[in-house]
């Protein structure tokens, strides 16, 4: 199938966030885009804005005649039920369904490919890669998984400025789930972690790991494969590790924190920098030493892409300060694994040694939280005091026993079990001085009343 023979495209899920940039994408490329969603969001509303035609309600009659006719393509994301009633309408049919990540294959095949992989860090590390090229004029498509603060989209295709290669670049999250990254073919390929997840898909943790094996074997000949040093990948004499081990290629030395920013030195072949990161934690110091690895072997210069570095403002919802005035922090991060808590707490105390860290969470998943309870027991015991929320199922429907309950009796620290609005009536009440707003769930609804709380107090 070719790109340029289609003329309608209908999306399954047209309002995620890896949906919604292909939609983009098509429709800059000519193509008659629309498409379902479950509830009207903010990139729904944009779409819409921009003049996608969408509906909220599973009904056949809203799919366009040109796709029922078998005219067109349509595009689905894994997290639609398969007793979705379009999708078994159109099924029936004898009509093809296309997962969001065939498309990016077939939109990344032949151009130049960087995509980035990992259980977590892949989205502020193509975030950022999107961000070093833009900062130094350099035309490139970018489908990121979040919503860059620069660049304010998860979609970018920006044609006015250099190419820097003989191919058009292209930056693509490379997402695990459902080992969707096997349909890329890239030409660096980078790991940022291979924790377990996503085991009521994979199974086992062993599973996992193989995949991510599978996604580095994808790599073009003569490609480079970036992988941090903490993920599980066999060695591999191709393979750019890097890490804070000082046989990595590409080494961390001196981590430090200088008023309220993290800096380092990164040391990779003869080149040795000191790197002002624009955006806090420990982990976000690993992201950016890939993305900067990623870029040398792009051809751009070291200092260009130190500079773009320190200009980095993140990715909304990874590290987001909401509240950050003396004395009131809220910060938002995106953070539903247990790594990635224990990584974003421990970083917020490193800035903040001597305040008391109140965090509220909200699980992701009945089976994650299943499958790692201790694990986020024991990330949430860093904080001084958690208010947990109720499970978010989203695909999932409710696993006997497994709840809030099930996990705070796990915890040693203080617990508040606590509902979306009494959480906002303890705040008028009495205000936290730093609080940490985490999960993946609905729990963003939250940063604008919370923001309205401080901001009138």
């Amino acid at each position: 199938m070719k790109l340029t023979d289609i003329k309608t495209a209908y999306f399954i899920g047209i309002g995620g966030i890896g949906m919604s940039a292909i939609a983009r994408y098509f429709n800059s490329i000519g193509i008659k885009v629309s498409g379902y969603d479950k509830t009207r969001n903010d990139f729904t509303i944009q779409l819409e804005k921009e003049g996608f035609d969408i509906h909220y309600n599973e009904d056949i009659k809203a799919i366009p005649e040109e796709i029922l006719q078998n005219k067109g393509i349509v595009i689905y994301t894994p997290a639609i039920p398969n007793e979705h009633k379009e999708k078994l309408y159109l099924l029936s049919l004898g009509i093809k369904l296309y997962k969001r990540a065939e498309i990016l294959g077939l939109i990344s095949e032949n151009q130049y490919t960087i995509a980035i992989a990992g259980t977590h860090g892949k989205t502020t590390t193509s975030c950022l890669i999107a961000h070093i090229l833009n900062n130094n004029n350099i035309n490139f498509t970018a489908f990121l998984g979040g919503i860059s603060t620069n660049l304010n989209s998860n979609y970018i295709h920006k044609t006015d400025g250099i190419k820097l290669l003989k191919e058009d670049i292209i930056v693509v999250e490379a997402d695990e789930y459902d080992r969707s990254f096997l349909h890329l073919k890239p030409n660096i390929s980078i790991v940022t972690s291979t924790d377990a997840d996503h085991l009521d898909i994979y199974g086992q943790h062993a599973d996992v790991i193989e995949s991510f094996h599978e996604f580095l074997k994808n790599t073009k000949a003569n490609g480079k494969k970036i992988i941090c040093e903490k993920a599980d990948i066999k060695e591999d004499t191709d393979n750019i590790k890097y890490g804070k081990d000082e046989n990595c290629k590409a080494i961390i030395r001196d981590i430090n924190i200088k008023e309220g920013q993290f800096h380092f030195q990164y040391h990779y072949a003869e080149t040795t920098v000191e790197v002002c990161n624009g955006i806090p934690g420990f982990h976000n110091v690993e992201n950016t030493t890939a993305a900067i690895t990623a870029c040398l072997q792009m051809g751009l210069t070291i200092e260009t892409i130190v500079e773009s570095c320190a200009k980095f403002l993140g990715v909304k919802r990874r590290f987001e300060y909401i509240v950050n005035q003396e004395n009131q922090i809220v910060i938002d991060d995106y953070a539903h694994h247990p790594t990635e808590l224990s990584s974003f707490i421990l970083s917020v105390k490193e800035l903040y040694p001597y305040q008391k860290t109140v965090g509220i969470f909200q699980p992701h998943l009945y089976s994650r939280t299943r499958d790692f309870a201790d694990e986020f027991a024991e990330s949430l015991d860093l904080l001084d005091e958690c208010w947990l929320m109720d499970i978010y199922p989203a695909r999932e429907l409710p696993i006997p026993g497994i709840n809030s309950e099930f996990l705070a009796l796990k915890m040693k620290k203080p617990v508040v079990l606590i509902s979306h609005d009494n959480i906002l009536k303890q705040l008028k009440e009495k205000q936290v001085p730093l609080l940490l707003i985490m999960g993946a769930g609905n729990i963003d609804q939250l940063i604008k009343p919370i923001t309205e709380i401080y901001q009138n107090a």
